[in-house]
């Protein structure tokens, strides 16, 4: 079931970028690389690397970084893992939902207010976007994760809008 829930679609923000790009949130320098093939799914504007690209491989904790703004803590729910970046600074994301992040089954992770999971719901990347405004018309999830469903990477975030 489609809501009208409106949805807003957030990459990882410019400043936090710029920390990362220092030291990520493991206490390390990012790996720098230009791969030839390009196609590293780029969590600061929501594309892909094009081939040769200066990219960034960091470990980022989405969850520690919202709770350190929110207040909350999600506990054991707090996780890290490898995201890419632009190695520098880039102009961010276009609006609305980025489809070409999406090459591959996704699940979503619904948040409540605590960080803690309330609930995982895998898609095809064609109904990410609807399932996202489905889980957010319930009042208790605060955000929703998207990730790859294989590797569970973190790809972006969606609030309401």
């Amino acid at each position: 079931m489609t809501t009208a829930t409106a949805i807003a679609v957030l990459a990882i923000d410019a400043d936090t970028c710029a920390d990362l790009r220092r030291c990520d949130d493991a206490g390390r320098p990012p790996v720098l690389s230009a791969p030839a093939e390009g196609g590293a799914p780029l969590r600061c504007c929501l594309t892909r690397a094009r081939p040769g690209e200066a990219i960034a491989l960091v470990s980022y904790a989405p969850l520690r970084r919202w709770a350190a703004r929110t207040g909350a803590d999600p506990g054991p729910y707090d996780e890290q893992g490898p995201v890419f970046l632009h190695a520098g600074p880039c102009a961010g994301p276009a609006p609305g939902w980025p489809d070409g992040m999406h090459h591959g089954p996704r699940v979503l992770r619904a948040y409540d207010r605590h960080g803690h999971i309330l609930r995982g719901v895998p898609v095809e990347p064609a109904a990410a976007r609807d399932a996202a405004a489905d889980l957010l018309a319930d009042p208790e999830v605060v955000l929703v994760h998207v990730r790859a469903l294989g590797f569970g990477c973190f790809q972006h975030e969606v609030r309401r809008g």
